[in-house]
């Protein structure tokens, strides 16, 4: 459990029986001590306070905590314990709010990380070990099990791998390597377990750099202070200057201290967290998760919206979208007899057919005599018949010489294509291929009407490829073939078009992610990388919850700034009572816990539906 969470449960702890003790004080005989069992509990909160305006001022800060810290050492100075007992409690109230925010959303995002590569398995002379990955240097020779993703970088050592590289190139197809080929670190293997013999120290590797290119994003991010602080300035100098005139022409210091007291801005302590906890909520429930008050501010005041496309703008998985056949072929046999063959097959494109096939409602066959070529086709014999299923130069090596292939119209850019030959004739060709999420043109017009004025799309992807994917779109810049180093650049360039959200899933957009102002990660599918990067994460496979995310947190903050200005107003005209003599520190306090009350149950509307105003 973090210090600072722990620090901030005690003092409201103490500072609740501090108050409660001290009007038990004349109850149990001891009435003398009352006033001071107030301010021996008002002390701890004050300390904490001195020092948190300390590191702000420190940072070239100014906060609202002056206006609480000064009340409160006033009040105890002109012997006005109770009030300072309060304001102390009001004060670490707040303070815990926040902290129990920060913390609830840094818990979820425990499960995200468990894809994080920690351990490899590295041969030996006597068999296999399981290592920590700063034990691996260049030269070991690693197993990688099918589903792994690769610790680092380094030589492929088997006759062949197939590995998903989406996650750091943006190409959803799985890419073949052969022995001697190089691979990097971050890839998941997709197909059988290979050896890999190690060229980088973990540390050195691809997936390393592109987290120190995270550090390094997340240092150059423009700090942003929260929304209750920019106030500061402002109702700081009203409420000095009150207190200083009323002292001024009364001679009275209590008049002063009733006008600080008054003035404590409780209700931007505490119900400006209050609506933004209860934004997070909200959010959580739909399976948003935003990691805190200033990640919440800034996903309401977006002007510019950077997309990946892989796993984000696409779905990020490989789909049947056609199936062409020769004249008198059906094309549901096509697929009957490939899906029936490729049920032998591990590979991650034949379990694509597989599935729809199924999804289809296909009766599929058990095949016999069935022989794999690793990362080629497969070959045997469904229903009696020959099948061979692969790519187009595999089956057209099992087909009589002269055999012609389909006449196809231009194919898609980026798509698969699997041929499928039966008794030795070419049948059909399955196209796969990764294609826009369904209501993506929906989705980006209400970005629009929300506030989003330019929309751009970054990609590791080849040009064509991604033009052929935005076609239509009103995308209003396409960026292609970046590296994850190039990614950050396109959103530190949208920067001179106000604020940038970046939405992706992958590690090559982890960097990018955090030098935005705020990023979004899909963290259903994405990686821990890109997860941890982002300043939301979004828990379930849809896209279109940015919308939802964006509308919360454009009515969380826009309760919580209600709230600042209804709170400020009732304080100013407290203060100007207290000046002139109508309330005294303790009525003040008592009229403060009031407006108290009424911010924060207005800041609990945040809870409840309704769109953003």
């Amino acid at each position: 459990m973090p210090a600072r969470f722990i620090l901030r449960s005690i003092l409201v702890l103490l500072t609740a029986i501090g108050l409660a003790l001290g009007f038990a004080m004349p109850l149990l005989g001891h009435a003398a001590w009352q006033d001071r069992t107030w301010a021996a509990f008002a002390i701890p909160v004050l300390i904490a306070l001195v020092y948190d305006i300390a590191v702000s001022l420190r940072r070239g800060e100014v906060g609202l905590d002056i206006v609480a810290g000064l009340s409160m050492v006033a009040a105890i100075v002109v012997g006005e314990e109770l009030a300072a007992v309060v304001v102390a409690l009001m004060y670490a109230g707040g303070q815990f709010l926040e902290a129990f925010a920060e913390r609830h959303a840094r818990r979820e995002m425990t499960a995200l990380l468990a894809r994080v590569p920690r351990t490899a398995i590295r041969h030996r002379a006597d068999g296999l070990e399981e290592v920590a990955l700063d034990l691996i240097v260049p030269g070991d020779r690693l197993l990688v099990r099918q589903g792994d993703v690769i610790p680092t970088d380094g030589v492929v050592a088997s006759a062949l791998a197939v590995l998903d590289q989406s996650a750091l190139t943006g190409e959803p197809i799985p890419v073949q390597r052969h022995a001697g080929d190089e691979v990097m670190s971050g890839s998941t293997n997709a197909g059988e377990a290979f050896d890999l013999i190690v060229s980088q120290r973990a540390a050195e590797s691809t997936y390393a750099g592109i987290v120190r290119l995270i550090d390094g994003a997340q240092r150059s991010k423009a700090p942003m202070s929260r929304l209750a602080d920019r106030f500061a300035m402002v109702f700081l100098a009203i409420t000095v200057l009150i207190a200083a005139v009323a002292w001024f022409f009364t001679g009275d210091p209590v008049r002063a201290v009733a006008v600080l007291v008054i003035a404590t801005p409780c209700p931007l302590i505490l119900g400006v967290p209050v609506a933004i906890v209860s934004g997070l909520s909200r959010a959580a429930r739909n399976g948003i998760l935003i990691k805190g008050g200033k990640a919440i501010e800034a996903l309401a005041r977006v002007d510019s919206l950077v997309l990946d496309k892989t796993g984000t703008l696409t779905d990020g998985r490989a789909k049947v979208v056609a199936i062409d056949v020769s004249s008198g072929a059906d094309p549901a046999d096509v697929l009957r007899f490939a899906a029936s063959l490729d049920q032998a097959s591990k590979h991650i494109i034949a379990q694509t057919i597989v599935g729809e096939a199924q999804s289809r409602r296909l009766k599929l066959a058990i095949p016999s005599d069935v022989v794999e070529t690793p990362g080629e086709g497969v070959t045997g014999v469904v229903e009696g018949r020959s099948v061979a299923v692969g790519g187009i130069r595999f089956v057209m090596s099992k087909l009589p010489k002269g055999a012609e292939h389909l006449h196809q119209p231009t194919r898609a850019l980026g798509a698969v294509v699997v041929a499928v030959a039966v008794d030795g004739r070419l049948a059909g060709e399955i196209r796969l291929a990764d294609e826009l999420r369904s209501g993506t043109q929906a989705l980006l017009d209400r970005l629009r009407t929300l506030g989003v004025q330019r929309i751009v799309l970054a990609t590791g992807d080849r040009r064509e490829v991604a033009d052929a994917v935005t076609a239509g779109l009103g995308i209003d810049a396409v960026r292609s073939g970046l590296t994850p180093d190039q990614k950050v650049l396109v959103v530190l360039s949208e920067r001179k078009n106000g604020s940038v959200m970046m939405v992706g899933d992958g590690v090559n957009d982890a960097p990018a992610l955090a030098a935005a102002d705020v990023g979004v990660a899909m963290g259903a599918r994405g990686t821990a990388a890109s997860a941890e990067a982002a300043d939301v994460v979004i828990l379930v496979d849809h896209l279109d919850r940015i919308v939802p995310a964006m509308e919360i947190a454009r009515r969380s903050r826009f309760i919580a700034l209600e709230g600042v200005f209804a709170g400020m107003g009732l304080s100013v005209i407290g203060m100007v009572a207290a000046a002139l003599g109508y309330l005294t520190p303790v009525q003040g306090a008592l009229i403060q816990e009031l407006i108290d009350v009424a911010v924060i149950l207005n800041a609990l509307r945040a809870l409840r539906g309704g769109k953003p105003s």
